[in-house]
């Protein structure tokens, strides 16, 4: 008896072994599985309504092409050339009777600028009717002396003189005709019951009233210009260009340009003429460059920061703003049709039927790799690929980004 009891206690302990194995491995595979459901991948996509859009002032855009790569950086200003612009004058003087412009408005080619009032111009119309009425009279002479001359019955140095006197007076006529023309006055259409008292000074040129000289009442002549108009259409860009740069510059390169005081917008150039002799005692030679596409809020004298692009390389860039950095890396912000992650219900609320959402526009979060930054720019190169002309979140990326850690916070 004592022996088997001692062979009965080895398998006992051996059966107990095997049931302490199992239990272990029961109880950790469910912690195995709680670790895995814990560590999600962090999210990538956010959505906001269009009230969140408007709110942090969301704005959108596309990947650009820009040459950031060799560039010279230079300083300089608008310039409008002489022949467009002008100053609307009087060839008579007078006294300012109306003002019909403003600075700031834009006037065409022979709108009326202001009128200007002289006693002078009603002389003038009237000689001018009192000649026309000498002429016929002239004429009628000239025929009557000529009959006597013919038929010898008058002597020839009368016929002579009234001849000499109708040539002078239709000179004298003439020379008023292109008078009055130079008032604005219609010759033509003269007569005694229209006499004007009255000159209007119209603009040269089409462009803007830069600058009024004059106010109502004071006198004016040629002068005295009543007002300046400026053609900003036809802006040129003056750069100052050191003398160790000018062999990197050359006729049709690209500019990009902003104002000096307002770096939010930006505007390209294009080099035309480059100068042959130095600029005052400055040192610098000067490069005029044709301003292209959209010309809108600039201005004459504007002071401007060009980049000069010296290759013609280019590369995908966006505006720096554009651009957010986390764990130690770069994102944009791209507007996809991919839904965020629905977060889950509690069971409470299951039951319940799904209330409407508000509309929401959604946004992916792409890795990129950035390079060089110039005039607000960034140079980016794309870890994964984007549909063509997709469009980015230019500004406000920062918010989009928050509004995401915000929800994997959650």
């Amino acid at each position: 008896m004592k022996s088997l009891k001692v062979y009965k206690n080895p398998l006992l302990l051996f059966a107990s072994c095997l049931l302490l194995v199992s239990c272990g491995k029961t109880e950790t595979k469910p912690e195995e599985e709680q670790k895995a459901t814990t560590e999600e991948a962090a999210p990538t996509i956010a959505s906001l309504t269009a009230e969140q859009i408007k709110t942090v002032d969301i704005q959108f855009g596309t990947i650009e092409q820009k040459q950031l790569t060799a560039t010279l950086r230079a300083n300089g200003a608008l310039r409008v050339p002489n022949n467009n612009k002008a100053n609307a004058t009087s060839l008579y003087g007078g006294v300012i009777r109306t003002i019909n412009v403003q600075l700031g408005d834009f006037v065409k080619k022979g709108q009326v600028i202001a009128t200007i009032a002289n006693p002078q111009f009603i002389q003038l119309q009237e000689e001018y009717l009192s000649t026309s009425s000498k002429i016929v009279f002239a004429e009628q002479e000239l025929a009557r002396q000529k009959e006597l001359n013919a038929g010898n019955a008058g002597a020839l140095k009368n016929y002579q003189n009234a001849d000499a006197e109708l040539k002078s007076i239709r000179t004298r006529r003439a020379s008023l005709q292109q008078q009055i023309q130079l008032m604005g006055i219609n010759p033509n259409s003269l007569n005694n019951s229209n006499l004007r008292s009255a000159l209007s000074v119209t603009s040269p040129i089409t462009g803007t009233i830069s600058n009024v000289f004059s106010k109502i009442g004071s006198y004016v002549d040629v002068s005295s210009p009543v007002a300046e108009i400026v053609d900003n259409s036809q802006l040129h860009l003056d750069l100052n260009i050191f003398e160790k740069d000018l062999p990197m510059l050359k006729v049709g390169q690209i500019i990009h340009f902003r104002i000096t005081n307002n770096s939010g917008q930006d505007y390209n150039a294009k080099v035309y003429s480059i100068g042959a002799a130095f600029e005052n005692d400055s040192k610098s030679i000067p490069v005029h460059a044709t301003v292209q596409g959209n010309k809108t809020g600039l201005i004459d004298g504007m002071n401007i920061t060009a980049i000069v692009s010296l290759n013609n390389v280019t590369t995908d860039a966006v505006p720096t703003d554009a651009i957010v950095s986390a764990d130690g890396k770069e994102y944009i912000f791209v507007v996809t049709d991919k839904k965020a992650e629905e977060e889950p219900q509690e069971e409470e609320n299951k039951s319940e039927e799904p209330k409407s959402k508000e509309p929401t526009t959604n946004f992916e979060k792409i890795e990129v790799a950035i390079g060089v930054s110039n005039m607000g720019y960034t140079a980016i190169t794309l870890v994964k690929e984007i549909p063509t002309n997709a469009k980015i979140v230019t500004k406000g990326a920062f918010f989009v980004n928050a509004k995401l850690t915000n929800k994997g916070e959650e």
